[in-house]
């Protein structure tokens, strides 16, 4: 039963997950952390970070790491492919009338109107990560100030076009170097 709830729950991601991974974020939230509880959202933080630092889209890392943990090694699969399965569909009919000689405006008109959706999607996404990032466990109150001057340095850097992966690694060192600092103050 695991196995078959894993495979409607990310063929459900897969299907509705238009924009790419950060604007399937909020989806696979609402699926993953909210309907099912198989992470918490500090968990799914994490695994945005994970997929973030290993390669390919972070709906299908998240849909094998989820799967993973909730059935093994058959629910990473089970879970990738429930993912990949929608898009694939959809990719084989929008490229055949998307990439004729003649497109249409009645596709052009479809792209142009999904584009502040999903930037939308994004921002939901950004909001909800920077919340369970920045504060300490569920209290809205109890700012981490290590993740917070990490969040301020790297979003600061990465408004000045800094590329993605010295920042990644910029976040982790501020992270453990900031808690390292903590820990020896405290002993």
């Amino acid at each position: 039963m695991t196995i078959l709830r894993l495979f409607i729950a990310f063929l459900e991601v897969g299907a509705f997950a238009f924009g790419g991974g950060y604007a399937a974020l909020p989806l696979i939230e609402r699926v993953i952390v909210h309907r099912y509880e198989w992470l918490t959202m500090t968990e799914m933080t994490d695994v945005v970070a994970i997929s973030q630092v290993t390669l390919g889209p972070i709906a299908i890392n998240a849909a094998t790491f989820v799967g993973m943990r909730v059935a093994g090694l058959p629910g990473a699969v089970i879970a990738s492919f429930a993912t990949v399965i929608p898009q694939a569909v959809l990719l084989f009919i929008i490229g055949r009338f998307f990439f004729r000689e003649k497109r249409t405006a009645t596709i052009d008109h479809a792209f142009n109107a999904l584009r502040p959706g999903v930037a939308g999607l994004i921002g939901a996404a950004t909001v909800s990560i920077f919340i369970a990032s920045i504060f300490i466990s569920k209290s809205p109150l109890i700012v981490d100030p290590v993740a917070l001057i990490a969040f301020v340095v790297v979003f600061i850097l990465r408004a000045k076009r800094i590329n993605i992966l010295p920042l990644v690694f910029l976040g982790a060192g501020i992270g453990v170097l900031g808690h390292l600092v903590e820990y020896l103050a405290g002993t």
